[in-house]
């Protein structure tokens, strides 16, 4: 039973890193925001994971989600951008999965999903200010002055590098994980039931029988 259960969660643990790949590639554009930053919610299955199965789940459907992403799509970004994607993707999921983990109840999920939210926004402006963009930097021989004005053009709030992280990298990041958090509320119980008879058959049917049903 206990490697059937390891089987099933890691074919899970698969299959949320695939549809998470899916909705990566499917990305918007944001008005306030630089073209070089695009809006999805490729966060969501590794939410789902860290849910159900706990932090370790929710960074392999992270992990797995950028490794089909470079087998399929290859990098853009010098794989600058695919590091940063799996460092502030572990950010939005850990907190939540860790406060959902120890306040499992409704509450414990708005609060983990609200700290998430605004812990990874805050990070991913250090991220981008002190790693990501220096990298582009010396990668691409471009200056932050031109990083800079990339942001100035669609937001007229950015006029240096720290208005261009309180007003477009913040409020971005704010958005994306908000988004991603608030739908992941409004499914997460709704498939829950679903997932459970998946990955714990024979709990469910203990559980059944206990019940007399």
């Amino acid at each position: 039973m206990k490697n059937q259960k390891d089987v099933r969660t890691i074919a899970f643990i698969a299959m949320l890193g695939a549809l998470s790949a899916v909705l990566m590639a499917i990305r918007v554009p944001l008005p306030f925001a630089p073209a070089f930053l695009e809006f999805d919610i490729a966060e969501l299955p590794a939410l789902f994971a860290g849910f159900f199965l706990g932090p370790v789940s929710g960074c392999g459907v992270i992990v797995v989600k950028n490794l089909l992403k470079l087998l399929t799509q290859g990098t853009q970004t010098a794989f600058v951008g695919d590091f940063m994607n799996i460092i502030s993707s572990i950010c939005f999921m850990l907190p939540a999965a860790l406060i959902y983990r120890f306040h499992h109840t409704k509450k414990g999920a708005v609060i983990g999903l609200t700290a998430a939210t605004l812990f990874v926004s805050v990070v991913c402006v250090f991220l981008n200010a002190w790693i990501s963009f220096p990298m582009y930097s010396r990668i691409y021989g471009m200056s932050m002055e031109s990083i800079v004005a990339m942001g100035s053009a669609v937001n007229p709030l950015v006029t240096d590098t720290v208005t261009l992280m309180l007003f477009s990298i913040f409020p971005f990041n704010l958005v994306k994980h908000g988004v991603t958090a608030l739908v992941t509320y409004l499914v997460y119980k709704r498939c829950g039931n679903a997932l459970r008879r998946v990955l714990s058959p024979g709990k469910q049917e203990t559980d059944r029988k206990k019940s007399g049903n």
